[in-house]
C-alpha cells in the first residue's frame, strides 16, 4: 500500500480531480483511507464525504461516474491530484460540469459554468 499521511489533516487528504484530457480542475474532495484504498482497487473514485460522513462512490446516483486514468501524490503525502476520464460530462452535484463554474469579478461573482443537468431530477 502507497503510505500518505492521513493524520496531517484529521484522517482526509484534500483530492484535487483534472479532467484527463484537458486539464480542466473538476471538483475538490476528500478522502479517508478506506476511500484511498477503493479507489486504488476498483479504479473509480471514491471519496469521503464531510456532509453524509460515508463513503461517496463518485456517479453511484447521478451516474457521473471518475475513472481514474492516474494518481499523483504531493511532495508531503498528504495531497492527491486524480487524473480522471469524467463520465457523463457533470463533476458538480449541482449541475455543471466543473464545481468551479463561478469567477470572482471585482466585488462580484459571475457565473460563467453552463448547467449541464438539474439536479432536482438526479438526486430526486
Amino acid at each position: 500500500m502507497i503510505a500518505l499521511d492521513f493524520e496531517k489533516c484529521g484522517g482526509l487528504i484534500p483530492t484535487i480531480v483534472q479532467d484527463f484530457e484537458t486539464g480542466e480542475v473538476l471538483m475538490l474532495a476528500f478522502m479517508n483511507e478506506d476511500a484511498w484504498r477503493e479507489t486504488l482497487k476498483q479504479g473509480r473514485a471514491t471519496y469521503w464525504s464531510r456532509t453524509r460522513q460515508e463513503l461517496w462512490v463518485k456517479g453511484k446516483t447521478s451516474g457521473h461516474v471518475q475513472w481514474v486514468r492516474e494518481i499523483w501524490i504531493d511532495c508531503d503525502d498528504d495531497t492527491v491530484l486524480l487524473k480522471v476520464d469524467q463520465v457523463g460530462e457533470a463533476a458538480c452535484h449541482t449541475g455543471y460540469r466543473s464545481c468551479f463554474f463561478r469567477k470572482v469579478e471585482g466585488d462580484s461573482v459571475r457565473v460563467v459554468g453552463e448547467r449541464i443537468f438539474d439536479p432536482k431530477e438526479v438526486y430526486k
